[in-house]
């Protein structure tokens, strides 16, 4: 491993992929300010505006490997499966891989608040209230004020790090240069934060191992546990429509819509239409740009470079693998860091697109498909095929939530596997002899 010459470095941005590569950074021996135009989250209220998050192993490496896995492990709880809830029928559940595999649900507030903690532990300083109005790239130098008109404070660095989101203010000053390619789509779906309580002595209402859906068709309802016994929800519905955010616009329009859609959580109505009310709807966009860098003085990690829509699960998950392969980019080139943000945005860049792409799928499968007969019986096969032939198949879930390789391996090979599978569901009275060994073989020709 080569060293490093210590650098005065600052990341835009105190939310999990700047406070995360702010540790990392830290070990090298770097001077490490963070900055962000927020106020200190452990001080105020969150947001209203969460998802719960699914750790899976691609950030349990990136935690891993700056010892902070036993620390995280101790706010989350893991989840093996999913519990679905469809009209009409009972609950049911949807094991997610082998046995022990598992995601584990972590409140953002609770893990964000814990990652500033054990950042400042390590020497990292934060400047909270302090918003980044323009960054000179070839000077890396950044200007902060009250203001976008007044007093700006300036302050030179060896190196920047843009982790600062989807409207990310560092790559809005690199789109202004020549040849930067850049996109956004926001799907036409909008989410709303909700909560179900705990029961009167702190239990769990629902399973508190699993990831609870209710899959409605376009819309659907998630939940996932917390520590205190309650559940953070999403709403995910379309902004206008027949059923949708902009239809509900009284108490009693959200209670039919509760009662209508959602019965088997009317024991939280009261506080579910509060939060409906109270809570923003907010907007899910993909974001694709490139390049990620400045030469060698500026990057951007995490969703500065590639915010993708929540339906994987990944979007913590693959900031934080940014982390861990550019630690190893580092690893590798020491003090070169034009060698190391070339290689890093060339190596990521693929798979950032990639979970772009497998996470707006997930979002049709998740609210339409997961309650269709035909799909379960795919999945079926899929899942007995890989447990008879598990160095011949890997669902390509598994492979995105259970593995560490790249999202365009899993993207390419989910790609294979759908059209052999379109053809195994055409095969006469598939539904009789779906574990048969006339399947198994007619897979194993496919492969």
């Amino acid at each position: 491993m080569k060293k490093q010459q210590s650098k005065n470095i600052a990341i835009i941005g105190s939310g999990l992929v700047g406070s995360l590569l702010a540790i990392y950074l830290k070990k090298y021996g770097h001077k490490i300010t963070v900055f962000d135009r927020r106020p200190d989250i452990r001080k105020v209220d969150f947001s209203g505006r969460s998802i719960n998050l699914a750790m899976s192993n691609r950030g349990w490496n990136a935690l891993k490997e700056v010892g902070l896995e036993d620390k995280i492990k101790e706010i989350a709880i893991p989840l093996d499966k999913r519990a679905m809830h469809v009209i009409g029928q009972p609950e049911y559940y949807q094991k997610y891989g082998k046995e022990g595999e598992a995601i584990w649900s972590i409140s953002r507030g609770v893990l964000n608040r814990k990652m500033i903690d054990l950042a400042e532990a390590e020497g990292v300083q934060f400047k909270f209230d302090e918003k980044v109005w323009d960054v000179d790239l070839p000077e890396a130098k950044l200007y902060t004020g009250e203001t976008e008109k007044g007093e700006w404070q300036e302050y030179k660095y060896d190196l920047i790090f843009g982790c600062d989101g989807a409207f990310s203010r560092v790559r809005h000053k690199m789109q202004r240069r020549s040849r930067f390619d850049y996109s956004q789509d926001f799907i036409d779906v909008g989410y709303k934060e909700l909560t179900i309580a705990p029961n009167a002595d702190g239990t769990h209402k629902l399973d508190k191992h699993s990831f609870h859906i209710w899959p409605r068709g376009k819309f659907m309802l998630i939940a996932m546990p917390n520590l205190d016994g309650s559940f953070t929800c999403t709403l995910f519905m379309p902004f206008e429509g027949e059923v949708s955010f902009e239809n509900i616009k009284t108490k009693d329009d959200a209670r039919v819509f509760f009662k209508t859609y959602f019965p088997n959580v009317m024991q939280d109505l009261d506080n579910l239409m509060e939060d409906f009310f109270k809570n923003p709807t907010s907007a899910m966009v993909t974001m694709k740009c490139f390049p990620w860098t400045y030469w060698d003085k500026v990057a951007l990690v995490g969703d500065s470079a590639h915010a993708i829509v929540p339906f994987y699960g990944q979007g913590m998950n693959a900031g934080f693998e940014d982390i861990y392969v550019l630690n190893t980019i580092i690893h590798k080139y020491g003090d070169d860091w034009e060698a190391i943000f070339n290689e890093f945005q060339q190596v990521r860049k693929p798979n950032a697109d990639a979970i772009a792409e497998l996470s707006y799928r997930n979002f049709m499968e998740m609210s339409s498909k997961t309650a269709d007969p035909k799909f379960l019986l795919q999945k079926k096969i899929e899942k007995h095929f890989a447990t008879q032939h598990p160095e011949k198949w890997l669902p390509v879930y598994s492979r995105v939530t259970f593995s560490d390789r790249p999202y365009a391996e899993a993207l390419a090979e989910g790609d294979a596997q759908e059209a052999i599978m379109k053809k195994v569901m055409s095969i006469e009275d598939i539904e009789q002899k779906w574990d048969s060994k006339e399947v198994e073989e007619f897979i194993l020709k496919q492969l």
